[in-house]
């Protein structure tokens, strides 16, 4: 029987998936989420991404604030890019991060507000390849999820830039791209700045 144009891409996936569950529990950079983590209380994992192990660091920095899940930034102080500095320990082990909202709405599209990928290990976005250039969250009315994800590429120049920054779909691109699921993330909720709470979209 002939193999279909699929049937490696899969043989690929099998692959990858069965490196991330021959890691041990143990090890501290692996952290698979519990029901109580914060990404998956405010449904980031669901809406957006499914369930994922932590397989490295993730820190991210507006100015001086770094951003945990949950955090409350308000437009003024997302217009500029965030420092993004990733861990892991070889640098020929490469990475993506999607900068999306994180809509409760099902029938509200994702966003894409930043994409870098060719990431190397032990660095951050600024030696990555930056293939959608950083556009700030802007709500216009109510409190936004925003998420930012990082996952892991088979090679170098192997993920490229959607058509549009509209409708995009966080799990529809790491399909189309090779990347699987996401190996860190991290949230915040974003609103203007002269916004007064209301209802989380």
């Amino acid at each position: 029987m002939s193999l279909s144009p699929r049937d490696p891409l899969r043989k690929k996936k099998h692959y990858l998936r069965s490196k991330i569950m021959s890691l041990s529990p143990r090890d501290p950079l692996i952290m698979s989420l519990s029901p109580r983590d914060p990404l998956v209380l405010a449904r980031v994992v669901g809406d957006v991404v499914d369930p994922f192990m932590r397989l490295i660091s993730l820190t991210v920095n507006y100015g001086q604030r770094q951003v945990t899940n949950g955090l409350d930034l308000r437009t003024s102080q997302v217009l500029n890019k965030p420092t993004v500095e990733i861990g892991g320990d070889d640098l020929r082990n490469l990475y993506t991060l999607v900068h999306v909202p994180s809509p409760s709405n099902p029938h509200l599209r994702e966003y894409l507000h930043w994409l870098v990928t060719d990431i190397p290990a032990t660095t951050g976005t600024a030696f990555g390849n930056e293939l959608v250039h950083y556009e700030n969250p802007c709500p216009n009315s109510g409190i936004h999820r925003v998420a930012l994800m990082l996952s892991r590429q088979l090679r170098r120049q192997t993920v490229y830039a959607p058509e549009w920054r509209q409708r995009f779909n966080t799990r529809a691109f790491a399909e189309n791209n090779n990347l699987g699921l996401p190996v860190a993330a991290v949230f915040f909720n974003c609103q203007r700045d002269n916004g007064c709470g209301g209802r989380r979209t």
